[in-house]
């Protein structure tokens, strides 16, 4: 059979994804903030897009009813026949303010110029003076934190004046972390400098006093070292305590007794005290703010018992598109690639309003879904969290478990029982001992928080305890699980729960 080319013609589907699909993609999955910091870019590059600024026009209308009503007055208070006090009354001023031939301007100039070279130099000094405060460019009025190096080199400056010293302590300041920590040796800078090591610990000695205090430490028992010498707290018996910071980590509270010669009381107001102290001093300084979380839907209880399910407007960006503007340009000659580029910017914007629209319609679906499962959370608390999965919310909603995975990322909901992500509602389901329904795994680790805060020093809840109580319970969980749950809460395992009770007598 001899192969010869042809022509077929075949029809089949296929899913494209267009820039249009990729954009609504992703603004499903932004913050609230990064929405913001898009819309913000795309009002910036696009001359069709325009806020939507109806609430604020009655407000910014006001001024201009205002200033057009006093234009008027003042044009009435000046017409032929008024008088001067009726003039002096409408314009709310004195008689000094009222300039019939020369202004004050004028009038100093006059006098500067009558006066010679001293009142000219004397009239150039204060229009150079206001020149220096009004023209000052916008730049200049800013303002940002002072970062740690700058901190730190503003105390060198006042606390050292030896040249070879001052040059050892900018060095050294170059090798400080963001954490306050010294990262260099004092052998490599004295390698580097070309001093011996003693030199060096002697202005490391001196920067070790700046403020904050625990700056250019080379390990964590040194900072804390220096910032309780700094509280003139560094005893022998604290000395000792910093030394055995691996029994503190490990609770062996008796063998801190033991080697610090103090009993339970005093050991235990030494290590609330280690733990007041700041273990990365040069954090405070030049650190980025910290971003409120604002939450994207609100719920609230309804006067018939139900549950309102409302979006944050606040957190919605509003846009139009401006087809005005388009219509008025679209009128006159054009090229052909300015009409390419005002067809592809008109498309992107009703693009990204309809993005804008059907991302906070998703959003609410999802929300009002996820409140309507969780009705017992809101109502009573934690330990009535039901195990929910996408799949289930998905397929009430009919839409993709990948699509509400994107609505639930980075969005929060403020509730009667706090700010919540939308991702906290999903949880894994844990059996019930008697075959009921299934336990959250979340209202699961709340029951062994409850049941580890109740123990006490004589009964000590060992993990097969609580796998016990639990199981009694109807809840059907497996020991490592009920260790995994222990360590995730941050709570340590039985043994050092006793020996710290045991220790301070609780």
């Amino acid at each position: 059979m001899a192969l010869t080319p042809r022509l077929e013609l075949r029809q089949g589907q296929s899913l494209v994804m267009t820039p249009q699909l990729q954009q609504a993609i992703k603004l499903l999955q932004m913050s609230n903030l990064e929405l913001q910091t898009y819309v913000e870019s795309e009002l910036e590059k696009n001359p069709l897009l325009e806020r939507d600024e109806k609430r604020e026009a009655p407000a910014a209308e006001m001024p201009a009813a205002s200033e057009a009503s006093e234009e008027r007055d003042v044009a009435s208070a000046f017409k032929d026949g008024a008088s001067a006090s009726e003039k002096l009354a409408t314009l709310g001023t004195d008689l000094d303010n009222v300039y019939q031939g020369e202004s004050r301007a004028d009038a100093a100039n006059r006098s500067a110029m009558a006066q010679g070279d001293s009142g000219w130099a004397s009239l150039k000094s204060s229009r150079a003076v206001s020149l220096d405060q009004d023209d000052l460019e916008f730049g200049a009025t800013l303002t940002r934190e002072t970062t740690l190096a700058e901190h730190l080199t503003e105390q060198l400056m006042l606390a050292i004046a030896g040249p070879a010293d001052r040059l050892i302590g900018q060095n050294l300041i170059g090798m400080v972390n963001e954490a306050g920590y010294l990262t260099a040796d004092t052998a490599q800078v004295a390698e580097m400098l070309g001093t011996d090591v003693a030199h060096v610990e002697r202005v490391l000695a001196v920067l070790q006093g700046f403020d904050p205090a625990g700056v250019f430490a080379r390990d964590l028992k040194e900072c804390l070292k220096l910032q309780l010498k700094e509280l003139d707290r560094l005893d022998p018996a604290m000395m000792v305590l910093v030394d055995h910071l691996d029994l503190v980590a490990k609770r062996d509270f008796a063998a801190l007794k033991s080697l610090c010669r103090l009993d339970a009381d005093d050991i235990r107001d030494m290590i609330a005290e280690l733990r007041r102290l700041n273990p990365k001093p040069g954090h405070i300084f030049g650190a980025e703010p910290v971003q409120p979380v604002v939450p994207d839907v609100s719920v609230r209880p309804a006067p018939d018992g139900s549950w309102l399910v409302e979006l944050n407007s606040d957190t919605l960006p509003r846009v139009l598109v401006n087809n005005r503007y388009m219509a008025q340009v679209s009128r006159g000659p054009m090229r052909a690639e300015d009409k390419t580029y005002l067809s592809e910017c008109h498309a992107n914007a009703t693009w990204l309003v309809r993005s804008l629209d059907q991302r906070a319609k998703t959003i609410l679906k999802v929300a009002r879904e996820i409140v309507r499962q969780q009705d017992a959370f809101l109502a009573y608390g934690v330990q009535h969290l039901r195990p929910l999965n996408l799949k289930t919310v998905a397929e009430a909603i009919e839409m993709h478990e990948s699509t509400v995975s994107r609505v639930t990322s980075n969005k929060y909901v403020v509730t009667p029982r706090g700010i919540f992500e939308l991702k906290y509602f999903f949880t894994t389901a844990i059996n019930s001992a008697e075959g009921g329904e299934a336990h959250s795994a979340e209202s699961v680790r709340h029951r062994l928080r409850e049941m580890i805060e109740r123990e006490t020093s004589a009964n000590i809840l060992s993990d097969d305890t609580l796998v016990d109580m639990l199981k009694a319970d109807g809840i059907d969980i497996a020991r490592r699980t009920v260790a995994k749950y222990r360590e995730s809460l941050g709570i340590p395992s039985s043994v050092q729960r006793r020996r710290e009770k045991n220790a301070f007598g609780s």
